[in-house]
């Protein structure tokens, strides 16, 4: 019998602390809750606590929660409709507020998307494009650019620097969202613009420029490479015709040197002994002379006088 006394008390034990105690983590902050009003203060330590069996605990997260919006069409001041995904960091400051305000974190990041949704939205439109993907302190390298001819176009100012940029830009969404956040017992650490891209309408027509921009580019490298082509074929011809007329020069010089020095040489040998340089030069002719030919010479001349002696020997 005492032992059942004993197992019926420990479990009447179990049950009521089960209904009793609650742990509050490092990480959390809570609130007693009594048929559906918060009792007593914010818990911020961390430790195993006491409440009544009807009362219920709602714990609230410390650290910092992150919010994404939904991308969003907005039109630039300039009228250019570009696609905005935004995100922030928010943390859970009052937890007495939060719990009366938006109930819980579903509900906060509801009221969040309606106060940072439209404060990007009114930022946003009245803002220059290049104001939003830029940063202030943004500088271009004119000389460095892979087309120069963008430093002369007239719808585009590389040097006009933004007055806002990126940065202050998202200072200021922040600071207009701040105003509306103690109502709600929540702090915004920070906003950020995540990605900035054109509607698919207006990016094709983007695309299709930057497309002509570089086939553009690509053609003048090509139209530069031609004209570089026929110069150096230009010059490789002129270099050719100078040294084929060169060559030809010093081949006339050279052949004229060699009659000349053959001419000589005949001179000399005509000079030392003529008699033998016309007997030569008659035997020379002997040459084209056939084994049937005919010859009709007159009597006098050397080519029969020679013929004569020859035969007469």
């Amino acid at each position: 019998m005492r032992s059942i006394v004993i197992a019926v008390v420990a479990v009447f034990a179990i049950v009521l602390g089960y209904v009793t105690l609650y742990t509050v983590d490092e990480s959390q902050q809570a609130i007693v809750v009594q048929f559906g009003e918060p009792i007593g203060d914010v818990i911020n330590k961390p430790g195993l606590k006491f409440k009544l069996p009807w009362q219920s605990v709602r714990y609230f997260d410390k650290r910092l929660l992150v919010w994404d919006g939904d991308v969003t069409q907005i039109p630039t001041l300039g009228r250019e409709f570009i696609l905005v995904d935004t995100t922030a960091r928010w943390r859970i400051t009052d937890p007495l507020l939060f719990l009366t305000s938006v109930r819980d974190e579903a509900g906060a990041r509801t009221r969040l998307d309606d106060i940072i949704d439209s404060v990007v939205r009114d930022m946003v439109s009245s803002t220059e494009l290049e104001e939003i993907v830029r940063s202030k302190d943004w500088e271009v390298d004119v000389e460095n650019l892979d087309d120069p001819t963008l430093a002369e176009r007239s719808d585009v100012n590389l040097q006009k620097q933004p007055k806002l940029g990126r940065e202050l830009l998202e200072a200021g969404i922040l600071k207009r969202a701040r105003d509306s956040m103690p109502a709600l017992g929540i702090e915004l650490d920070d906003v950020r613009i995540k990605r900035v891209n054109y509607i698919d309408s207006v990016r094709k027509q983007v695309e299709s420029r930057m497309i002509a921009e570089r086939q553009s580019i690509a053609e003048r490298f090509r139209s530069e490479g031609r004209g570089r082509s026929q110069e150096i074929l230009g010059n490789m011809e002129r270099d050719l015709k100078r040294i084929s007329s060169e060559a030809a020069r010093d081949a006339e010089r050279i052949r004229g040197e060699a009659d000349a020095t053959a001419t000589r040489i005949y001179g000399k040998a005509f000079g030392a002994d003529a008699e033998f340089y016309s007997f030569f030069r008659t035997l020379e002719s002997y040459k084209v002379l056939g084994e049937n030919s005919t010859l009709m010479i007159d009597a006098d001349s050397d080519f029969f006088r020679y013929l004569e002696q020859s035969q007469a020997r």
